[in-house]
């Protein structure tokens, strides 16, 4: 009978662990990092450009993120998400993923060039040369797997164009001689 509560004991301190993954059982770590096999979503096998596993989740209730930018008063760029259906997750926060929370990449052009637990960010000019780029803000758990619906990741793209600013118009000067 003794045996029969030490086993049980151990059941539940494997179910309060994670499951199976918690008594290290199954292989639950993928690429060096560790991914959670949890019951939230499905881990689908595709993969964004750093080698992150997209976890789908059904459509209602998804996370879903649009993005706004606007020139800063003193240079640069101010990036506003705004998120639906997600909460940003705080520093220190466990690399379990939890249905809606996480945090969101910022990319330009491809190129990662922040990690947000806020929805603002401020965007420096010079990540931004002149011309056309791609600024795209995508959600991640915190396991660090893309969140996705129907196979694409939850992300919104917005198109900045920089221009070079030269010096501030100031008055003519005067002509030689001229009063």
């Amino acid at each position: 009978m003794r045996w029969t509560l030490g086993l049980l004991a151990a059941l539940v301190v494997c179910a309060l662990l994670g499951g199976a993954a918690g008594c290290g059982a199954g292989d639950a770590h993928g690429r060096g990092t560790a991914i959670s096999a949890s019951p939230v979503g499905t881990l689908l096998d595709e993969m964004d450009e750093e080698g992150r596993l997209y976890r789908e989740v059904g459509g209602k209730g998804a996370p879903g993120v649009a993005i706004e930018i606007q020139p800063a008063p003193a240079g640069g760029w101010d990036v506003r998400l705004t998120v639906r259906d997600f909460r940003f997750s705080p520093a220190g926060t466990p690399a379990v993923p939890v249905a809606g929370r996480g945090i969101a990449h910022l990319y330009v052009d491809g190129r990662t060039v922040a990690r947000l637990r806020t929805a603002e960010h401020h965007l420096a000019g010079r990540l931004v040369p002149r011309g056309t780029h791609h600024v795209t803000a995508r959600l991640y758990a915190d396991d660090g797997t893309v969140w996705a619906v129907h196979g694409k990741p939850v992300e919104s793209t917005a198109d900045v164009t920089a221009s070079e600013s030269g010096p501030a118009p100031g008055p003519e000067p005067a002509a030689p001689g001229a009063r």
